[in-house]
């Protein structure tokens, strides 16, 4: 089976998230992406840092063998996520600082991540998802 994907909004999160928690152990690779919500006006991306490094992610996963799951976060628009308690930014597991930002979640934990500045960079992301 090739890579699942799940969205997730912040109103959807923590029951999106407890069912990929749970299915988390039955799979090869379990990755969380949270991204910035699209522009109503423009159908893109807000953040300029997810256009750039949105199809480079999709690339690299694509090589994924089977039985890896993508879990893609939307986080609201940009004075949703600008606020300073945002859900996501004072959560104690993800302590999100920007978007894009790509999670390896092991072991009911993250084993690793790339901020919103490297997220991009083919070469990280291999190291992330090997």
């Amino acid at each position: 089976m090739p890579l699942k994907t799940l969205d997730a909004t912040i109103s959807s999160f923590d029951g999106v998230f407890q069912k990929f928690k749970e299915d988390a152990p039955k799979n090869k690779a379990n990755l969380i992406l949270f991204l910035a919500d699209n522009d109503p006006s423009t159908s893109l991306s807000w953040c300029p840092d997810c256009v750039r490094a949105e199809p480079v992610i999709y690339k690299k996963l694509e090589a994924l063998s089977d039985d890896n799951v993508l879990l893609r976060v939307y986080v609201g628009d940009r004075p949703t996520w600008r606020n300073a308690q945002h859900p996501l930014r004072v959560d104690p597991t993800f302590k999100l600082t920007g978007v894009p930002t790509l999670i390896r979640w092991e072991d009911d934990g993250v084993k690793g991540r790339l901020e919103d500045h490297e997220a991009h960079v083919e070469r990280k992301i291999e190291s992330l998802i090997a």
